[in-house]
């Protein structure tokens, strides 16, 4: 089995291979643009990973983890708009940079390339890899929807928010997953136990993004720290924030979600203190650690090498504690 920075190597090899100079450049500059931030480029390479896992050459996932990449990026360019977002990994966004029908265009173009990916694989792994991208893409779409919705509502729950995050970013983790479990031919069962792995490992880093969002370094974060906040998002950290605090302290946090100053620092600071001061950061980095442990769980049912194991288990606990 590879290391980790060996499956990124490969990817991004593969991925230079994607970028060629294509015409309209007004259509295919941003595409190339976007891709080539950066990014942790987490999906991918647990795509070659599962692939390898399974007993297949990781090489053979190459086109199901670009496939991977290339929606996940289009979903980026989508939400930036959406968003209104400044700054992507620390640089311009796509509609930024260029325009705002720049930016929906090119994301359009970016999810029938994604397609287009699984044309390379026979029919039967084809079908498969088809059949779970429509519905991962799908209930992402249900999942940004959700988030969406949530901006105008005062009553949005835990467990409505956990099921948003697990829409809109956990299950394309699983996808990845699964999909190198599809090229790998493995059997159904291992499919989908390496799919909930997949998903419970998002929703995990899905809050860890959103507890880096408040308190992460904006030097390796690559996006606006508070940005979350500034937004007025009800994300875990203000719900639980919300769920801990007394009712005067509830007011008040409640308060600085329907402000938008022009100079949004004080708020900034005024709302992390409340998420520290409430229990709300600690609880965060608890529940972070309560879905990385149900992902390793899952673990048990896979019928995989001990070593395999340990190595999800390494990469489950390097994204718990990760800064980035």
């Amino acid at each position: 089995m590879q290391n980790i920075q060996s499956y990124h190597e490969a990817f991004l090899n593969h991925l230079n291979t994607f970028i060629t100079p294509k015409e309209p450049t007004s259509l295919y500059n941003p595409i190339h643009y976007i891709i080539q931030l950066g990014g942790k480029r987490l999906r991918p390479v647990l795509t070659l990973m599962t692939a390898e896992i399974f007993g297949c050459n990781y090489k053979l996932a190459l086109d199901a983890a670009l496939s991977v990449e290339v929606f996940h990026n289009f979903s980026l360019v989508h939400d930036d708009i959406m968003d209104d977002a400044p700054l992507r990994r620390g640089k311009e966004t796509v509609h930024e940079k260029w325009d705002l029908n720049t930016g929906i265009l090119s994301g359009d173009a970016m999810l029938i390339m994604a397609y287009q990916l699984f044309e390379n694989y026979e029919p039967k792994i084809f079908q498969d890899l088809a059949k779970l991208f429509s519905k991962t893409a799908l209930e992402v779409c249900e999942g940004q929807q959700y988030d969406v919705d949530f901006e105008t509502r005062e009553d949005v729950t835990i467990p409505e928010y956990l099921k948003m995050i697990e829409y809109k970013t956990a299950v394309l983790v699983g996808a990845a997953m699964k999909m190198g479990a599809i090229v790998a031919n493995a059997s159904e069962s291992c499919q989908n136990s390496i799919y909930e792995f997949g998903k419970n490992l998002g929703i995990a880093f899905q809050l860890q993004d959103d507890y880096l969002d408040a308190f992460g370094n904006p030097e390796t974060f690559g996006k606006q720290v508070g940005g979350d906040i500034i937004e007025n998002k009800k994300t875990f950290l203000y719900l639980k924030g919300l769920e801990f605090s007394s009712a005067d302290d509830k007011r008040q946090l409640e308060h600085l979600y329907s402000v938008n100053p022009s100079d949004p620092t004080d708020k900034i600071d005024a709302v992390k203190q409340f998420f520290i001061s409430s229990g709300s950061s600690e609880a965060t980095k608890k529940e972070i650690e309560n879905y990385t442990n149900k992902a390793f769980s899952v673990l048990n049912s896979v019928k995989i090498s001990e070593e395999h194991k340990n190595a999800l288990r390494a990469f489950g606990n390097d994204l718990m504690t990760r800064n980035v």
